[in-house]
Parts: C-alpha cells; sequence; structure tokens
C-alpha cells in the first residue's frame, strides 16, 4: 500500500504517544498500529542498531550460493539506476521470505556497518515495525515514514518495502530506504521499487517455468533435442547429451557439442535435414550412421518457424532408440516377471536343491534349459530365473511354441513386414535386454530353430521380408515337458539350438517325488486364490492335507492348483474338509466326460494334456482317449 506524504511532526506525536501512554492514536494507520503493538508484545527495544540475528561468514556463503539467481537478475536490473540511487542517497535490500538480507545494493541502511547489513534478519523479531515486516505479512508494497519505524534511530528517513511473488509463493523482499525523504520524489522512488520487484517476479517466474519444463524434459524417456540449421544443436536434454556423448558429438576436454554434419555421416538424407526445408515427419524409424556406431530409432521431427522471416529458423526433435522402445513397450505390455524364487513353495531337499541350482543359473550368463513334467512349475520357475538374474530391470516375454501354427512361428520371433512401408518387430526384439521363455520349445520347426541359433550366436537378426539387420540381446529361458536331448538325438530337433540352450539345464521332480511339499504348497495356492479374488483365506483341515499327500498327481502341481481351485470355490464353509475335495478337479464320477467335451476340456488340462496320465485319472485305456481326443479335436502329447 502506497501512502500519500505526512505530517511528519504529527507522526512522530503518534509514535511517542504509544510509546510513553501505549496508546494508538486514531490517525494512525491500522498497519502500523498492529505491528507496533507486536513489537511491544514480542519487546522489540526502541534504540539501538546492532541486529539481534546474523548468518556466520560461512552460513551467508552457502545462502548467497542458494540465491544467486535472484541476485543475478537484481544486479542486472539495477544496472543502470545506479546514479539515480547515488544521487538520492537511496538503499536498495534484496531480503529472502525470512527476511535474510541477501544483499545491499547501495548505501549502508540503518547506519548499520555495510558488512552487518547482509547476512543479518530484519524481521519483526529482530527489528520491530518496519516496511519490510508489514509488507511480508500483508503480502503488499508498503511505505513507512521515518517516524512510524519502531527503532528510533531511523526516523529520520522513510523505508518502501515491495514483495516478490513467485509461483504464488512470497519469495523475497526489495526494500529502499530513503535516507533524505525530502530531497527525494516519492513517486519516482516507488515506481523504481515496484519496477524492480516486478521485473524480478517476472523474470523469476519465466526461469522458474523454464526449470520445470527442463526438469520434465530430463525425466522424460526419450531424446530431445533444438537443432540450428547449421547442424549445431542448441538444445539436448539429459539423455539426449548422454547419446551425443556416446557417438562422440561432444568435445572429451571441452564439453562443446560438435556439428552434426561431422559426427552423422548420413546427416543429409535425415528427417532432421529435411526438416530445415520445412518438412516434418512423425515416428519413423531412421537408421543414423556415425562415426561410433550405426543405430536405429524412432523419430519425430518438428520445424520451427522464425518469427521474423519465412524460412525455418530450426527443429525440435524427438527420438528413442528402437531398443529403449521396444523394453518400454514390454513393461508397459505387461512383459514383467510376475514370481521370484522366493514364491516358490517347499522345504525338502528336493526342493531346496532345485533352489539353490536355480539361484547359480540365474546369475549366470547361459541360456536355460527346463524339463521335466507337465505341471510341475516350470513357467513359476522361468520367472524366478528372470527375475534373479542381471536382466530383472528388463522385458520377459513368454512365449509358447505350441499355440501357434508352425508355419507361423518364425514371423512371431523375428517379426515380418506387413507392407514396403510397415513392419511388425517378434518377439525377439520385445524382450531386448531381458528374457525370451520359450514353452514347449520342442515345437519349433527344424528351420526356424536353426535361424533362432544363428541369430543368438551372432547377436542380429533380420524380420522376414525385410534385409534390416537388428542386433539380437536376449537371453533364453526354454522349457521341454519331454527329453529334448533325445529328441535332438532322433533328429526330431535342431542340434545347433539345442547346444545353446543345454548349457545349464534344471530337472524339475514331478510332484508325487516330493510329496513333503504338498502341505506348503496347498497353503500357498489357497492364500493366492484369497488373495487374487479379495475373498477371505480358507482352510485346510489335517485329515484334508493327508488325503492330498496320499494322491499321485499325474497333473502335478497344476493339477492340484486345479483341485483346490475347485474346493475354494465350492465349498460353503470356511473350513475345507476331505469331502470337499474332488481328485478329478471339476470332473465328475460318472461318464458324462464321454459326452460333454468342457467336462474333459478340464479333466485334460487337469492332466496337463498328458494322455498317459488323463487315463489314470478316468481310469481308461490309452486308446480309448486317443478316440475321445479325436473326436473333441484336441491334440495328444
Amino acid at each position: 500500500m502506497i501512502r500519500e506524504q505526512r505530517s511528519r511532526a504529527k507522526l512522530e506525536a503518534y509514535y511517542r504517544k504509544f510509546r510513553d501512554e501505549g496508546k494508538i492514536d486514531v490517525n494512525v494507520h491500522p498497519w502500523v498500529a498492529e505491528a507496533w503493538q507486536e513489537s511491544e508484545r514480542i519487546g522489540v527495544p526502541q534504540t539501538g542498531t546492532e541486529p539481534r540475528h546474523a548468518l556466520s561468514a560461512e552460513e551467508f556463503r552457502a545462502l548467497q550460493e542458494r540465491h544467486a539467481q535472484a541476485i543475478d537478475c537484481l544486479l542486472q536490473l539495477t544496472e543502470d539506476v545506479q546514479e539515480f540511487f547515488a544521487r538520492y542517497g537511496l538503499s536498495l535490500l534484496l531480503l529472502d521470505a525470512d527476511a535474510l538480507v541477501l544483499k545491499s545494493c547501495s548505501l549502508p541502511f540503518m547506519r548499520l556497518p555495510h558488512g552487518k547489513v547482509e547476512g543479518s534478519r530484519l524481521g519483526m523479531e529482530e527489528i520491530g515495525a518496519s516496511s519490510i515486516s508489514i509488507a511480508k505479512e500483508k503480502r503488499t508494497p508498503f511505505w513507512l515514514f521515518g517516524p512510524e519505524i519502531w527503532r528510533e534511530e531511523s526516523h529520520g528517513s522513510d523505508a518502501c518495502t515491495a514483495p516478490v511473488i513467485v509461483g504464488g509463493a512470497l519469495r523475497y523482499l526489495v526494500n529502499i530506504v530513503v535516507e533524505e525523504p525530502a530531497a527525494v520524489p516519492q513517486d519516482a522512488v516507488i515506481a523504481q521499487l515496484l519496477l524492480i520487484s516486478r521485473s524480478l517476479a517476472a523474470a523469476l517466474e519465466r526461469d522458474f517455468r523454464l526449470q520445470a519444463q527442463e526438469a520434465i524434459l530430463d525425466a522424460a524417456p526419450f531424446a530431445v533435442y533444438h537443432i540450428l540449421p547449421s547442424g549445431e544443436v542448441a538444445y539436448a536434454n539429459r539423455l539426449g547429451m548422454e547419446r551425443l556423448s556416446r557417438i562422440g558429438a561432444r568435445d572429451k576436454v571441452t564439453s562443446r557439442l560438435l556439428n552434426l554434419n561431422d559426427i552423422v555421416l548420413n546427416y543429409r538424407h535425415t528427417p532432421i535435414y529435411q526438416g530445415f526445408s520445412g518438412t516434418p515427419c512423425y515416428n519413423k524409424e531412421v537408421t543414423w550412421i556415425t562415426t561410433a556406431k550405426t543405430y536405429e530409432d524412432v523419430t519425430t521431427v518438428v520445424p520451427l518457424e522464425s518469427p521474423t522471416t519465412q524460412g525455418v529458423a530450426g527443429v525440435v526433435t524427438v527420438s528413442m532408440p528402437i531398443e529403449d522402445l521396444r523394453m518400454l513397450v514390454a513393461h508397459t505390455a505387461g512383459y514383467t516377471a510376475k514370481y521370484s524364487l522366493a514364491t516358490m513353495a517347499g522345504t525338502g531337499q528336493t526342493f531346496q536343491a532345485l533352489c539353490d541350482k536355480a539361484l547359480r543359473v540365474a546369475r549366470g550368463k547361459n541360456h536355460v534349459l527346463l524339463q521335466g513334467e507337465v505341471g510341475t512349475g516350470k513357467q513359476r520357475l522361468a520367472h524366478g530365473i528372470h527375475q534373479a538374474s542381471a536382466r530383472a530391470a528388463g522385458p520377459l516375454v513368454s512365449f509358447r511354441c505350441g499355440d501357434v501354427q508352425p508355419e507361423l512361428l518364425a514371423g512371431e520371433l523375428f517379426g515380418a513386414a506387413i507392407s514396403p512401408d510397415v513392419s511388425r518387430p517378434g518377439k525377439l526384439e520385445l524382450a531386448f535386454g531381458g528374457t525370451l521363455f520359450l514353452d514347449e520349445i520342442e515345437k519349433l520347426p527344424k528351420t526356424t530353430a536353426a535361424a533362432l541359433a544363428a541369430a543368438l550366436r551372432e547377436g542380429k537378426a533380420h524380420r522376414l521380408g525385410e534385409t534390416v539387420v537388428r542386433p539380437i540381446d536376449v537371453r533364453i529361458i526354454a522349457d521341454c515337458d519331454g527329453d529334448l536331448k533325445r529328441l535332438t538325438e532322433r533328429g526330431f530337433f535342431e542340434r545347433s539350438l539345442y547346444d545353446l540352450v543345454s548349457r545349464s539345464v534344471i530337472r524339475m521332480p514331478a510332484l508325487r517325488n516330493r510329496r513333503e511339499d504338498i502341505p506348503l504348497l496347498a497353503e500357498q495356492i489357497i492364500c493366492e486364490l484369497a488373495e487374487q479374488h479379495r475373498m477371505e483365506r480358507k482352510n485346510l483341515l489335517p485329515e484334508t492335507i493327508e488325503l492330498l499327500e496320499q494322491y499321485d498327481w499325474p497333473g502335478n502341481i497344476k493339477q492340484l492348483q486345479s483341485v483346490l481351485e475347485h474346493a475354494f470355490f465350492h465349498t460353503a464353509d470356511m473350513v475345507i474338509a476331505p469331502t470337499d475335495i474332488n481328485l478329478k478337479g471339476d470332473v465328475k464320477p460318472d461318464d458324462n466326460w464321454k459326452k460333454d467335451r468342457e467336462i474333459f476340456l478340464r479333466a485334460w488340462k487337469s492332466a496337463g494334456g498328458n494322455v498317459s496320465r488323463l487315463a489314470n485319472l478316468l481310469d481308461v485305456s490309452r486308446v480309448t482317449l486317443y478316440r475321445y481326443l479325436k473326436k473333441f479335436q484336441l491334440e495328444k502329447t
């Protein structure tokens, strides 16, 4: 609040009336009255010039470093008005939001030695009522006449303070002290103060927005560049800088960015160069040839028109390496491990030996082959090995070879061109930097398996219908329900791929060979069902556990899961008794499975797709089952 000139004699009389009698004259400005009363309440002396709070030299240096941006900005703003301040004997102070003096830009303030002004706190508690304390509390400019200032030594001078609001918060205070009020026009001082404070606020607001924008760009998972027509990089975000350093576009001594014309060998054939003629491009796959390496990325280029001419003043380029994009897509698509080795339940010696070997294998770099009967938990183990490996941060892509027609498997693994301009990546590219889990690897045709082995050995491959070679960086975890070595020896599986994936082999024991783990497995299954479906957990009676332990489980853990799932959802009580257990899962003890495909399919899944186990489960011959497999159009294993 800017106030007009007042009679200094009257103001002095009001001040002494309050000091001597404790009474506030009705003509005293209400904000000044409040400040006087607060000064008296907290016991601020009305005489003396020594500040009650001052920072040490070390603390003050640290404070100035934190606020260097505002100090530098203030010095630039006041550079052209120094003569005005000197002519009228004005003092200029910059204070932080706590009223600590950051910079004294002119004559001494409050007759304190210059060195004691900077680093001193000039708030209400230290000097009492002042334009600083009022402007700080009311968040508005305020002119305080000398006789209204709490410290009597300052009654000969006037003071005016303006707050600097940035981002809706009080950040700084700018204070001007007029040593000889009669010699200086008040309007001119006020104009200078408002110009300085508002310009400082605008500059800091702009810098604040720029810092926020830069923080956003630095946090983005792609590289951003501003490139001039000359080939110079005017700006690059954090990832952009890292990438420029990797391709040698940043001088190691001076850190200066080099011209892209000298670094990118095919620069004149890239969308960036075309962008200078006004041609944008969006999400285009681009090959970059540099002196350090050749790589691909997805690039967007947007031309920037000059504000003064009709030409293009530069381009903004956003790019992401293909491998980074694939990893991002893989994580977004849920290509992550759902289980760790710790989620595998068991306490027996067989199980402990399995876990110990799995952990050792996970820490290695070899591809892995998991072998064992259907339903023994190979998929969960594959997730656990990935999670415990150095590739845990990368994607885990699972691919069931038996779910795709043999002639389409190569396209699924390597990717394929859809049209001359469009192609799609395969599972090998999606798993870049991570793990590719090949379920039922024995279903791979020999030609596809041979191509996969070559890609793994060479670390590169190309999509079907294309000639562009792309890097391959994956670890294979494969599983096979049968004996892959025997299949290879009999010529049914490709030898070169077997030699690669069999360097680390883990054999999964059947559930009937680790009966001691059944109670723990059963409890885990019940807990996971309750958590997954947000239902209250049910308890297994001891006699129920005993029943489960006595069964042979031809379908292994997968069948145990099916049986317990059926009991969990079909038992009304919170306790699962032996009578609630149907060891055939959803299969009824009658012959309905012979007529109902859905019943037969559930039995088929309970047996893990294995004819021998299903024959035992339904108590029929294998020949009979083959007839029903053909009838229901199911594939035997």
